[in-house]
């Protein structure tokens, strides 16, 4: 009996000390579970993105603002859509012009969700918006250029591109904001025009003659505007050769003019000098190495010849 009655405290000491680690360890593991619960129901907003908390399916809040938040949790889902513009590539299409041509246009669009609540609401995805959006630019378009010529859509110098893509632009955000999807298109741009295989030869043909016209036309004036430089200079050559002439004549009749006074002048003074210059002047005229001069020598000028003063 004595023996039953004996108690071994380190025994008893070892069992409580262990279920104080228990109780901590428990505290810690309902601690961390705690903190994972919360984490896992906040969310960030970021830059360039909407937040769209559902709860059961139906949109609850949207949220635009940067930042942490908070949803309940199991109830309410998170979903993420973009804020920012966005690079829409429409697919290609044929279109009939106003002078029946047919033609492939390619465009692209910017555009942006303005009003998540609409755009889920009437859309439901980004997928299904852009492709009514699609749709919009492609009958705006057909509709626009359906009132243009050939020519002048592809024309740099006949083109109104400019303003035709504003009003692709405008008229497709009016359909959009009709049937309310939410979102705008801030740019409908034409990247690129084209014709179907069966016209390019003919097109490209036509393009040939017309630029081989319109160098023709340039050539024409060029040979025009030519002939008329060429004119107005002969014309002004003529009139500075008549009046160099008319001036030359001029000089040249006082020149001889002043030449007969001196020779009177001198005649004067010395009749036998100027009789024999006026010989002398007239050999160097009438005689060279090859003349033969046949004279009587009783010639005045055959006796100057042989050296007779008188």
């Amino acid at each position: 009996m004595a023996d039953e009655k004996i108690i071994n405290m380190k025994e008893k000491g070892g069992n409580f000390q262990w279920r104080g680690y228990t109780k901590i360890g428990i505290f810690f593991v309902i601690l961390i579970a705690l903190l994972v619960f919360i984490l896992a129901n906040v969310f960030v907003v970021k830059e360039g993105e909407y937040k769209v908390v559902r709860q059961f399916g139906e949109v609850v809040r949207i949220i635009d603002k940067p930042g942490l938040n908070y949803k309940i949790p199991f109830i309410q889902s998170v979903t993420s859509l973009p804020k920012y513009q966005m690079i829409y590539d429409v697919k290609e299409a044929e279109i009939n012009t106003k002078d029946k041509k047919r033609m492939i246009i390619d465009n692209y669009a910017v555009w942006k969700v303005v009003n998540p609540k609409l755009m889920i609401s009437n859309a439901r995805t980004i997928e299904n918006a852009e492709s009514r959006m699609e749709e919009f630019i492609y009958s705006v378009v057909r509709a626009e250029l359906g009132q243009l010529n050939y020519d002048e859509i592809i024309n740099d110098e006949k083109s109104s591109r400019g303003s035709l893509n504003d009003r692709i632009t405008e008229k497709v955000n009016e359909f959009l904001a009709n049937d309310k999807y939410g979102i705008v298109v801030t740019d409908v741009r034409m990247k690129r025009t084209d014709l179907p295989e069966e016209n390019e030869l003919s097109v490209y043909t036509r393009m040939i003659s017309e630029r081989e016209s319109k160098a023709q036309e340039y050539l024409s004036m060029g040979d025009a505007e030519k002939n008329k430089i060429t004119a107005q200079t002969d014309k002004t050559v003529q009139e500075m050769l008549a009046t160099a002439k008319a001036d030359a004549e001029t000089i040249r009749g006082q020149g001889e003019a002043e030449a007969a006074l001196i020779y009177n002048q001198s005649y004067s003074k010395d009749p036998n000098f100027y009789s024999l210059f006026r010989t002398l002047e007239s050999y160097k005229k009438t005689i060279n190495g090859e003349t033969v001069l046949v004279l009587p020598s009783d010639s005045p000028y055959a006796r100057l010849l042989m050296g007779a003063s008188e």
